[in-house]
């Protein structure tokens, strides 16, 4: 569908809530009372509602659409609390920072301080003065959850544990984490070190953005020290759950048992977050739940316009009689799934445009809807600039015409 148009609004992305809302009001299959033990390793990936996902095993927990930061879920979402060893994807999101912006690198040797080897918990018992590459100590804290590497690797990355919390901490109020305080790089329970199942979702967001990070995230079974230290992934949805891709588990006697679990199918990535579990199986069947509740619920769809309907805007007063049109680049969409056929496209075009015209400039847009809720309004732009024809111009076009 296309119309021409007055120029009018400009981009308006939203009703994404709209779109949950949809989803929402289509209760699924019923999750069975009374998880068993280990039952989330073998039992059928049901479908839950979103009052059922209340019933959860966690004190908080939330689901988030990775690709649009769409909050989907969400229980004592903003509630503080200790986060253990899920603190370290903030302590690899800076080691992966500063990986990309080229501080350190993959291969540079590390050596283990007398603190770093001091430190409690699960490790790979790193001794003082023993060398690993940073790639060696991301696979431990990523697999293991290994306490003496992340503070090598915050030691590496600032100098010193404290600096690097401040690099934490700082971090973490520019993506949004405002209840989040830390105190170390490991997640070990201390005093104020408190965060929130929202801000990790986030935290987690950003780290994926990293895709480097889940060759490390997804491994089950690995070893250092050729062959003499074995590492078994904390996090048993990266072997039993379909489409896995990390991200980190977490247990303290404060935290009680945690997970940041993020999943990919079919082009939509979720992050699922649960803290505050009495058992390390409770958190999995929670996140399980979380992740079922929204692959089941939701899928992604990618507004696409078209070429036949970039019809070329008339141009006055230039040098150029038209001029083409491009669209500005657009994110995935989150739908109830099922209804990707039934997204309605509207492109609204300027009938003509005066010169000069610059290039990206606004001459129209794509407006998608789902049963008459906005999903997205995407600008059409001008592909190149068109100059305002002027008399030295017109002359000289008249001259090249009248030498062919």
């Amino acid at each position: 569908m296309m119309k021409r148009k007055n120029p009018g609004r400009w981009l308006r992305r939203g009703a994404l809530a709209a779109a949950v809302a949809l989803a929402l009001a289509s209760p699924g299959r019923v999750l069975a009372d009374g998880l068993a033990e280990e039952s989330w390793i073998t039992g059928e990936e049901t479908a839950v509602t979103a009052a059922q996902a209340q019933e959860l095993p966690a004190r908080s927990a939330v689901l988030l659409d990775a690709g649009s930061g769409q909050l989907l879920f969400e229980k004592n979402a903003h509630e503080p609390m200790p986060p253990a060893s899920i603190t370290k994807i903030m302590t690899l999101l800076l080691v992966m920072e500063a990986i990309e912006d080229g501080s350190i690198r993959w291969e540079d040797p590390v050596t283990c301080s007398e603190h770093a080897a001091s430190m409690g918990g699960s490790q790979i018992w790193l001794e003082p003065g023993e060398q690993m590459t940073v790639e060696e100590l991301v696979k431990a804290a990523a697999v293991k959850s290994a306490n003496d590497a992340s503070m090598a690797l915050a030691e590496h990355v600032s100098g010193s544990e404290g600096a690097f919390v401040d690099r934490m901490n700082a971090r973490a109020q520019e993506l949004g984490m405002k209840d989040t305080h830390f105190v170390n790089p490991t997640g070990l329970d201390a005093e104020g070190h408190l965060s929130t199942a929202y801000d990790v979702a986030l935290m987690s967001r950003e780290l994926l953005r990293h895709p480097d990070i889940t060759k490390y995230t997804t491994i089950w079974m690995d070893s250092l020290r050729d062959g003499k230290t074995s590492l078994v992934n904390t996090n048993k949805l990266v072997r039993f759950y379909e489409g896995c891709t990390g991200l980190k588990t977490g247990t303290t006697d404060g935290a009680g048992s945690c997970l940041s679990a993020s999943a990919t199918r079919q082009g939509l990535s979720l992050i699922a977050v649960s803290m505050g579990s009495d058992t390390s199986d409770q958190r999995f069947a929670a996140c399980k739940t979380l992740l079922n509740y929204g692959f089941s619920s939701f899928e992604s769809y990618v507004p696409e316009v078209p070429e036949a309907e970039l019809i070329p805007v008339a141009v006055r007063r230039g040098v150029e009689e038209s001029v083409g049109l491009t669209v500005s680049p657009m994110d995935a969409l989150l739908i109830p799934k099922g209804k990707a056929g039934d997204v309605v496209r509207a492109v609204s075009l300027d009938e003509e445009i005066e010169a000069p015209v610059e290039e990206g400039q606004r001459l129209g847009e794509a407006t998608f809807t789902l049963e008459g809720r906005v999903l997205a309004e995407v600008p059409i732009l001008a592909k190149k600039g068109v100059k305002r024809m002027d008399f030295a111009t017109a002359f000289f076009l008249l001259f090249r015409w009248l030498v062919r």
